[in-house]
């Protein structure tokens, strides 16, 4: 019987697991490029493929490193193991050494404590969203002195727009007992400046923070390249190029 796992040649012409990385180009596997270039150069979804290693039966570790991505985008903490082996061909080993490695990630090197001073710290630290290819609304909650209590994906949206309310973006931010936050999204076309949704959610999230009590600091729309600040373009009460501390 044919096996049929065994469609795809590799560069050298030998027949390699269709979910293998041998499947592609010697320069576009993972691992290679991030000896090349280094980590900062590879998407999300290609550092979780090199930790994931390999793929299963039908799906390729390419596609499973994106199922993975997309679940972590959409829970708010780190997943259990058991959120984690519930995605297709993940399976228990391969959860549990994702989980070990989110949470070895956040006590060593987690967002927790990074001071919000200007605009860039925030690209700084959202940056890597700006390739998804759906919006994706993040919050970033504050504490009295603009450090980092905690960044979450709060709403995933269409290709080209997201719709988001108050209470979705407030209701962790009270639990944190922020004194400040922050809200940022990417725009897939590239294009940073706002359109008039952009606007309407803006003003929305600050009256609301203005009634809880809450600094809105910024709203900032970013690319993979670019950004556009509300707070330093004068769009908001709190304009300037740098955040200043309530008094």
């Amino acid at each position: 019987m044919k096996n049929t796992f065994y469609t795809v040649e590799d560069s050298a012409g030998k027949r390699a697991p269709a979910w293998s990385f041998k499947t592609l180009s010697q320069e576009d596997r993972p691992r290679e490029r991030l000896l090349r270039t280094g980590p900062a150069a590879l998407q999300d979804h290609e550092l979780l493929a090199i930790l994931l290693n390999t793929g299963v039966k039908g799906k390729n570790v390419m596609v499973l490193a994106q199922e993975l991505l997309e679940q972590l985008d959409r829970n708010k903490g780190i997943p259990s193991v058991k959120e984690l082996s519930g995605i297709a061909g993940l399976g228990l080993s391969k959860a549990c050494a994702v989980a070990a490695m989110l949470e070895f990630g956040r006590r060593r090197w987690g967002a927790s404590g990074v001071m919000i001073k200007l605009p860039q710290d925030i690209f700084t630290l959202v940056r890597h969203n700006a390739d998804r290819k759906q919006e994706r609304f993040i919050c970033l909650s504050l504490n009295g002195a603009h450090e980092v209590l905690a960044v979450r994906v709060v709403t995933i949206g269409l290709v080209n727009q997201t719709i988001v309310h108050p209470r979705e973006v407030f209701a962790d931010v009270i639990l944190d007992r922020a004194a400040a936050v922050v809200v940022a999204h990417n725009h897939p076309s590239g294009q940073v400046q706002p359109s008039g949704e952009d606007d309407e959610i803006t003003f929305r999230l600050k009256a609301a923070a203005d009634i809880l009590g809450i600094h809105f600091l910024d709203h900032l729309i970013f690319s993979e390249t670019a950004w556009f600040s509300y707070s330093q373009s004068g769009r908001l009460d709190n304009s300037g190029l740098a955040y200043t501390l309530p008094i």
